[in-house]
C-alpha cells in the first residue's frame, strides 16, 4: 500500500560522499557531483550523512557542504539534509541552517554513543520536530549508534507532522513489516542489497551508496518496483546484490565507494581520519567488482 506521508522522498536517494582534496571540503567537485546526480535522474541527494564523513566534518564545513548543495541543486533535485547528531542542540541547530538555506528534508541519524532510552529518542526528535518544522527523515542504524528504535517508539514519532518518513537500516523485514503496519511514514531501505526485500513489504525506496556509483541501475529497481515490474526489479536486484556485497563489504563504508570513485577517475579518493585508504589487496578486489559490474574494461 502506498503512504501519502513523507511520498516525497519515495525513490532513489543517493548519500553523497563528501570530496577532499588536500586535507579540505572540494566544494568545486561536490557542486560537479550534484550536476552529475541531476543528469542521472536521481530523485535526491543526501549530503553528510554517514557516507559523507559526517562525524569528520566541523560545523561550518558541515553547513557549506548542506548549502552548496542545496544551491547547486537549484530545484532540480530534491535535497534531504543530514542533520543528526548526538546533542540534541547542535540537531536543532543543523535543521535549522538545512531549512534556512532551502533543503526539502532533513535526514537525522539516532543519537550515536549516548544510547539513549526509547523515552530519549522520542524526546530528541520530538524537540527537533517541534522547533524547526523541516520535513524529517528518521534514521535508525544500531550498527553504528549502538542501540535501536523500536517500531513502537518509530510509529510514536510518526504521529508528529513534520516526521513523514525513516531509512530503515536494521537489517530486520520483521522491523521494516512492523513500522509499516504501525505508521503511515515512508519507508525507504538503508541497504542497497535490501531494497526489493523491503519493498516487498511496502518500502518505498532507497538511500543508497550504491548510487554513487550506478545511480541510473538504482532508480531502475525501484522504478520498475514501484510501477509493479517485479520481474524487472528482481533482475536488477540479482545485478547490484553483487556490487553490493563484493564492493560494499570490503571495508567500512564509505572507504570502498570512495576507492571505486577514484578508479573511476570521479574522486580523488581521499578520506579523513579515522577513515583511510585500503591497502593493494583491498583496492584490487575494489577494481575486481567493478570490473565484474561491467564498469571497468
Amino acid at each position: 500500500m502506498k503512504r501519502a506521508k513523507g511520498e516525497q522522498f519515495a525513490g532513489l536517494t543517493v548519500a553523497l560522499t563528501t570530496p577532499f582534496r588536500d586535507g579540505a571540503v572540494d566544494y568545486a567537485a561536490l557542486a560537479k557531483t550534484v550536476d552529475w546526480h541531476v543528469s542521472q535522474g536521481t530523485d535526491c541527494l543526501a549530503p553528510v550523512g554517514t557516507t559523507g564523513e559526517s562525524p569528520t566534518l566541523d560545523h561550518d564545513e558541515h553547513e557549506k557542504v548542506i548549502a552548496t548543495v542545496v544551491e547547486r541543486a537549484a530545484g532540480r533535485i530534491r535535497v534531504m539534509a543530514g542533520t543528526g547528531s548526538n546533542c540534541t542542540r547542535e540537531a536543532v541547530s543543523l535543521t535549522k541552517f538545512a531549512k534556512k538555506v532551502g533543503a526539502d528534508g532533513a535526514l537525522m541519524v539516532g543519537p550515536y554513543y549516548n544510547k539513549p532510552t526509547q523515552e530519549g529518542y522520542f524526546r530528541h526528535f520530538k524537540a527537533v520536530a517541534d522547533e524547526v518544522g523541516l520535513p524529517i527523515v528518521l534514521y535508525n542504524i544500531p550498527g553504528r549508534t549502538g542501540s535501536s528504535m523500536t517500531p513502537e517508539t518509530i510509529a510514536r514519532l510518526g504521529e508528529h507532522p513534520a516526521i513523514v518518513a525513516i531509512k530503515e537500516a536494521t537489517g530486520s523485514l520483521d522491523q521494516a513489516s512492523q513500522v509499516i503496519a504501525l505508521s503511515d511514514l515512508t519507508l525507504l531501505s538503508g541497504d542497497d542489497s535490501l531494497t526489493v526485500p523491503l519493498m516487498s513489504v511496502g518500502g518505498s525506496g532507497v538511500v543508497s551508496v550504491v548510487g554513487n556509483l550506478v545511480p541510473a541501475d538504482m532508480k531502475a529497481l525501484v522504478t520498475a518496483f514501484r510501477e509493479g515490474r517485479v520481474a524487472d526489479a528482481t533482475r536488477w536486484h540479482h545485478k547490484l546484490f553483487g556490487l553490493a556485497r563484493d564492493l560494499l563489504g570490503i571495508a567500512t563504508n564509505p572507504i570502498p565507494v570512495k576507492t571505486a570513485l577514484k578508479i573511476l577517475g570521479r574522486d580523488t579518493g581521499d578520506l579523513r581520519l579515522p577513515m583511510c585508504a585500503l591497502d593493494d589487496a583491498g583496492e584490487k578486489k575494489v577494481r575486481e567488482a567493478l570490473k565484474s559490474y561491467g564498469l571497468l574494461g
